[in-house]
C-alpha cells in the first residue's frame, strides 16, 4: 500500500467520523424525545468498551484463549474487582497493571 493511499484512507475515515458526530450535533433536535431511547443509549459506551477490551484479554498470539494460564485474564479480573469496589479509574488501571506484571512474573 502506498503512502498516498494510506493518507487518503486515513483522511476519509476521519471525515466520515466527523460527519457522523456532526450529524448528531446538527440534527439531534429532530430525534424523538423518548425516554426509552435515552435509556438504550446509556448502554452504548460499556458495549463499545467491552468490544475494545475483550480481544486484548482473550486473544494471545492470534489465538483465542480462556485458559487459567492467561495472565491478562487474571489481571482483568483484578481490575474488574477494583472497579466494582472502588469506582476509581486510576485505581482500576493501577491495580490491573500491577496484577498483570505480577501474574506475568508468576507464569514466566
Amino acid at each position: 500500500m502506498s503512502a498516498g493511499l494510506l493518507l487518503l484512507t486515513m483522511a476519509a475515515c476521519g471525515l466520515v467520523t466527523f460527519l457522523i458526530r456532526l450529524s448528531f450535533i446538527a440534527f439531534g433536535h429532530h430525534l424523538p424525545d423518548d425516554p426509552r431511547i435515552a435509556l438504550t443509549l446509556r448502554y452504548v459506551p460499556p458495549a463499545i468498551l467491552g468490544a475494545l477490551i475483550a480481544p486484548e484479554i482473550f486473544v494471545l498470539n492470534g489465538q483465542f484463549t480462556a485458559d487459567v494460564a492467561n495472565p491478562r485474564l487474571w489481571a482483568a479480573l483484578v481490575a474488574l474487582l477494583v472497579a466494582w469496589r472502588g469506582r476509581s479509574v486510576l485505581a482500576t488501571i493501577a491495580a490491573g497493571m500491577l496484577a498483570l506484571w505480577v501474574v506475568q512474573g508468576f507464569f514466566a
